[in-house]
């Protein structure tokens, strides 16, 4: 049997989420299909097609489904659900809001956030903010997965030529309806897929620190804007640029943590980026103990300095 992703995508193009999500898929299976349901989504579709290891792209093309509310996508999910062993979505926000209601109608135990495929039953999730990693295993006939996508590396979005499947969507029942969206708009990289991420902590000390001091940086590095939650809650960013365990979890190229002491929930989300610089005027601070590179350094002298040094 096949297993079957759910793609991520905002019904223009398809979110780089997805990629890493069925690198997971080929290893539960070597049949690898993918769902695009939205409206208008022909251009997406096209573009899974060519995705290196899929095997059939299912359209599934109608006006209600644009916003792929949980209710009417999980409808669309569960009426091919028989056709595969493995159902897995990305472990974002829209794949936790459709997938355990697609588990709870068939029934079956949901495989949350799984960091590796140790077999076609068996998975590895983080589990107390990634202190400890437990190995989970089930019997049930479908399993129904989330992805943390950094966990696995994208495969190669071209030289496929996965034939594209329309189907009929099943009716719409009702049950929710959508309100409203409001979005940040900005012209930086989009945090979970950025290459690069400056991050600051409390010890900025305001929102206007941040903006002096991790702004200009983060412009000549062309990276990412991210902060803790003490950050967040202190209110010098918005919810949306949380790192950690509460927030994104992202895993990019390059991560520069400045001010930030290193909460574990805040080293849940980003201890798998590929290099870690910290800024830390104490050297103490648990953020050292996964950086590549750390600066003991008070972080209103060293940043200015760096990004000034930056061509």
């Amino acid at each position: 049997m096949a297993a079957l992703v759910i793609a991520e995508h905002d019904n223009r193009a398809l979110k780089g989420a997805t990629l890493n999500t069925i690198a997971a898929a080929t290893q539960c299976s070597p049949e690898v299909d993918v769902l695009v349901a939205g409206s208008g989504v022909d251009a997406v579709a096209q573009v899974a097609s060519q995705i290196a290891g899929v095997r059939k792209v299912i359209q599934i093309d109608v006006p209600y489904l644009v916003d792929q509310l949980a209710e009417p996508l999980a409808a669309q999910i569960l009426s091919i659900a028989k056709n595969y062993t493995h159902l897995l979505a990305p472990a974002t926000a829209n794949g936790k809001n459709v997938m355990p209601r697609v588990a709870a109608k068939l029934d079956v135990a949901q495989f949350s956030d799984i960091t590796k495929v140790v077999s076609q039953d068996t998975f590895e999730r983080p589990i107390y903010a990634g202190n400890a990693i437990a190995t989970v295993q089930s019997n049930d006939p479908i399993k129904v997965i989330t992805v943390r996508t950094t966990g696995f590396d994208p495969v190669t979005s071209t030289g496929g030529s996965a034939v594209i499947e329309k189907l009929t969507a099943q009716a719409d029942s009702g049950k929710s309806t959508f309100v409203g969206r409001e979005l940040n708009q900005s012209y930086r990289p989009e945090l979970t897929s950025a290459r690069i991420i400056v991050s600051g902590g409390r010890g900025l000390g305001s929102s206007e620190k941040y903006q002096e001091l991790i702004a200009p940086l983060a412009d000549k590095l062309g990276a990412a804007l991210g902060a803790s939650r003490a950050a967040v809650d202190a209110g010098y960013v918005p919810n949306d640029y949380q790192v950690g365990q509460t927030g994104k979890i992202v895993a990019p190229d390059l991560y520069i943590a400045v001010g930030i002491s290193g909460a574990i929930q805040h080293l849940a989300g980003m201890k798998d980026s590929k290099v870690i610089v910290a800024i830390n005027k104490d050297p103490d601070a648990p953020i050292f103990s996964v950086a590549d590179y750390g600066l003991v350094a008070d972080l209103f002298t060293a940043v200015p300095e760096l990004t000034k040094a930056i061509s």
